[in-house]
Order: structure tokens, then C-alpha cells, then sequence
């Protein structure tokens, strides 16, 4: 077992591919089909691409509010992809390659980010809950769903996500408490980019690693290299694989970076000095993965460069629908959540209905 034999108490952390894409341990490489594979990188290379086009539309005043995701693809991607369709996925706010992974339409996660409410209204065959702007907030309700899989008796999983500044919130004890108390099948992932927005990781905890923080509610933890897709994926599909079986929660450290702002909104030159920026571009997530890639005869230059070039073009179609969108109807807002609408919905709905039909402003 990879929680065994990594411990994070004795300072050790999985990470199978260098920064230069090489395998450091064959016996550690995680069994995933070629085709899989280059499903991931591809996943990977549209959140990157996306998310610079993001970053270029909120700029350019045509979008609002943006979090950008650059340099976490791998642990976005490769979390994500070692769970199967019928497991749930909980989201903070900073998981475009998970969603886009886990199915979201990329209109629909431009839509969110617009302001459109539409932008929440996910596929049905989307397991996946809202995106959650409140920190931690939603790990509970990840524990939430755990404990309905198992009063059920299925076997699904829920994956949950929240950043390095997330594990400072008491909804952070309370669902691993919780989790751990009923034995529930819920994956939880740290993003641990370094900062809550200024504020950096050393502030959060004299804790030496985050993953640690599981033997507290006596459950397993795992640190690993965020940046390396496949030993994400690896400890990921430990987790999954455990939690299936029924033998309960796992915490999982992803050690990534945020190579952009915390949103669009914030500064990051502020609070952090250039050349710590450019030591962790060196460890791009994309970078090595694509090397290790090619050097599988799995993926080229050529490849890849045609492959940027048609992702821009659909990420540039896709927001142009989203600019085209228009408003959408008040009905749409209130009608979506629930399979019927409760009746504190329904007495809302009337107030607003009735608000706009006499034309107060």
C-alpha cells in the first residue's frame, strides 16, 4: 500500500516522475492504457489553454471574477481520471481540469464564470455538486454523500477538493472527524498550492505536512508530488479502490503550485518574489508529462502543436456562445435545483416574479 509505504510522519512523499518527465521507480508507475493516457494529457493541455484564454477574457473585461488554475493541472486531471463515472465529484473553485475531465461542457464552466446561472446547471449524467466559493464549506456535504452511499449500499465515491488555506477551517476537522467516524467512501484532495491567497502555506499549520493532519481522525494520508500526474493518479486510485471496498476515507496531499493569482482580482507580486515563480515553472505539470509521453512514442511536437492550435479554437467558440447567450429566464434560476422546488423556493419565486412584474427598481 502506497499510504504505508509513503508516510508522511517519516517526511516521505510519492513522486514517480521527475521534473525532466523520467520514471524514478518502475515498480511505482500506476497501470493506465496508452489510450487513457493521452485522454489525460489532452484533458490537461485544454485546462491550460483554457485557462490562459480565461485569464485574457476577464482582462479584456468580458468576463468576471476568474480563479486561474495554471500549473495544478496534474492534480486536477490526475485525481479526477482514477475515479469512475458513477463516483461524485465536490469541487472548490479551482478544479477546470477535474470538471472538464469529469464532463462539464466548457460553454457551460464559461457561463459560471460570466455570471450566467446556467453555468451551475450541470448534465444529469454529471455527478458533480456546485462550485463552492466558501472555504471548506463543501466537505462536509462530500461527507454528506458518503454517508448516503453507504446507508444505500452502493458503491460510489465521492472525490472532494480544497486548497492548502481550506485545512485552517473547522469544516475541514469536522468532515474528516465525520468521515472517518461512519466509515464513509469519500477521497479527500488538498490542493496544496502554497497560498491562501497571501497568506502561505507555513502560516497554516506548524504541522510539516498537510497530510498528516489524517492520523488526528484515524484515517490513512499520503503526501505527493502535485505536479506529477501519475503519482497523483496512483495514490488517487489507492484511495478509490480502498473507499470502494468499504474500508473507508482517505486524505491525500497534492505538493503543486499556483503559477498565477489567487483570482483576478488579487496581486500575487505582492506577497511572493519572482524567482520563486520561476523555480516552480521548472516542475510544469505539462511539461514532464508530455516527455514522459513522448518518450513512450505516445505523443510528438507536431502532436501537440496542432493539438494547441484546435483547443484555441474551441475554447474561442465556446465563449463566443457564452457572449451570445443572452439572459436567461427567471424560471431557470429557482427550477433547477431540485427535482421539485421547496416551498421556501416557491414563496421566493412568487416574491421575485411578482417584484419584476410591477417593475420596482
Amino acid at each position: 500500500m502506497l499510504v504505508d509505504q509513503f508516510n508522511p510522519l517519516e517526511g516521505k512523499m510519492l513522486s514517480i516522475l521527475d521534473k525532466d518527465g523520467n520514471v524514478k521507480d518502475k515498480k511505482l508507475v500506476p497501470k493506465i492504457e496508452d489510450e487513457k493516457l493521452i485522454e489525460i494529457y489532452k484533458t490537461m493541455l485544454l485546462t491550460r489553454v483554457a485557462d490562459i484564454k480565461a485569464l485574457q477574457y476577464q482582462r479584456q473585461g468580458r468576463m468576471l471574477t476568474y480563479a486561474p488554475n495554471q500549473g495544478q493541472e496534474a492534480t486536477q486531471v490526475g485525481s479526477i481520471a482514477a475515479s469512475e463515472e458513477k463516483d461524485w465529484l465536490v469541487p472548490a473553485f479551482r478544479e477546470l481540469g477535474a470538471w472538464l475531465y469529469k464532463g462539464v461542457p466548457l460553454e457551460q464552466i464559461f457561463l459560471y464564470w460570466y455570471g450566467n446561472e446556467s453555468g451551475s446547471d450541470f448534465p444529469e449524467n454529471v455527478k458533480m455538486l456546485p462550485i463552492s466559493v466558501p472555504i471548506a464549506s463543501q466537505l462536509n456535504h462530500a461527507v454528506g454523500i458518503g454517508m448516503a452511499t453507504n446507508i444505500k449500499g452502493e458503491d460510489e465515491v465521492t472525490l472532494a477538493y480544497v486548497g492548502d488555506g481550506g485545512t485552517s477551517q473547522g469544516e475541514f476537522s469536522e468532515a474528516l472527524n465525520f468521515a472517518g467516524v461512519f466509515n464513509t467512501p469519500t477521497v479527500f484532495i488538498i490542493s496544496n498550492n502554497q497560498f491562501a491567497i497571501s497568506v502561505p502555506r507555513k502560516f497554516q499549520t506548524k504541522a510539516k505536512t498537510l497530510a498528516q493532519k489524517s492520523i488526528g481522525f484515524g484515517i490513512p494520508g499520503i503526501q505527493v508530488d502535485g505536479n506529477d500526474v501519475l503519482a497523483v493518479y496512483a495514490a488517487t486510485k489507492e484511495a478509490v479502490d480502498r473507499a470502494r471496498k468499504g474500508e473507508g476515507p482517505t486524505l491525500i496531499e497534492t505538493v503543486t503550485y499556483r503559477l498565477g493569482p489567487h483570482t483576478t482580482s488579487d496581486d500575487p507580486k505582492i506577497y511572493r518574489e519572482d524567482v520563486e515563480v520561476e523555480e516552480w515553472k521548472e516542475k510544469d505539470p505539462l511539461i514532464r508529462f508530455r516527455k514522459y509521453l513522448i518518450d513512450k512514442n505516445l505523443w510528438d511536437e507536431e502532436k501537440d502543436e496542432k493539438q494547441k492550435e484546435e483547443f484555441e479554437n474551441i475554447v474561442n467558440s465556446n465563449f463566443k456562445k457564452v457572449e451570445e447567450s443572452g439572459k436567461i429566464s427567471l424560471e431557470k434560476i429557482f427550477k433547477y435545483n431540485y427535482e421539485e422546488m421547496t416551498p421556501e423556493l416557491i414563496e421566493q419565486y412568487e416574491e421575485y416574479k411578482n417584484y419584476i412584474e410591477k417593475g420596482v427598481k
